[in-house]
């Protein structure tokens, strides 16, 4: 990787920020000073400095948020404010999220920079579960939840595969489903002639939203987090 392309991924600054830098002498690597811009690197083996301080090269990163309600869940929208400038103190134009929720569901959504990684998460053969905390409009019948966990017609050319219904209380229920069609939970539960009042969700493969994050809020995921989420 050339030196300016690593600095500008690392945001020490703009390309041509990051030209002054090195040509005022203010980058090392392995211990020596490089003026050169398109000097070739080692991201992963090099020891690069900035102004005496080492950086440390992560190539992808992965970052969970809180996502509140009224943001779009995509890179850019005219409508609306989007999820990725929740995290625009991060300085990465790089980052996207994983799949989507509606406009008016809030919980947990997973920003990074891993297409590869993203890509197998929301493939229909991986059967990622994805967990809901769902308030309804009236009590599931037995008959209701039977047929949710069998799986119902919402208008698509097959019906919905089975799904994992949790009664919390009597207007509030745990769904866990491994799809991620248009509106699904929402019109998962108008099959069962029921209505969606709020939605959040809680859970994505074995990654579970913190609840200390407010609404609106991210951080990045843990070591260990990062682990589950590559075993999901």
């Amino acid at each position: 990787m050339r030196l300016d392309r690593y600095l500008c991924e690392l945001n020490i600054g703009t390309r041509s920020q990051v030209k002054e830098f090195i040509k005022k002498g203010l980058v090392s690597i392995n211990g020596r000073t490089i003026r050169l811009a398109d000097y070739r690197i080692e991201e992963q083996t090099d020891q690069i400095a900035f102004q005496g301080k080492t950086l440390t090269y992560q190539k992808y990163v992965y970052y969970m948020l809180n996502k509140p309600q009224g943001v779009v869940s995509a890179t850019q929208d005219n409508t609306a404010g989007t999820v990725t400038e929740l995290l625009a103190a991060e300085g990465r134009k790089d980052l996207f999220p994983v799949g989507r929720l509606d406009k008016d569901t809030e919980g947990l959504l997973l920003l990074t920079n891993d297409g590869k990684l993203a890509h197998r998460l929301l493939s229909p053969k991986k059967h990622v579960d994805k967990t809901y905390l769902v308030t309804i409009s009236h009590s599931l019948s037995e008959e209701d939840i039977r047929r949710l966990e069998q799986g119902v017609d919402i208008g698509e050319d097959r019906m919905t595969l089975p799904a994992k219904v949790a009664v919390q209380s009597e207007r509030m229920i745990h769904l866990t489903i491994q799809e991620g069609k248009y509106h699904q939970v929402k019109r998962m539960l108008q099959a069962v002639d029921n209505q969606v009042t709020a939605l959040k969700r809680i859970r994505f493969g074995k990654i579970i939203l913190d609840e200390e994050l407010a609404p609106g809020a991210y951080r990045p995921l843990t070591t260990q987090e990062e682990k589950e989420l590559h075993e999901s």
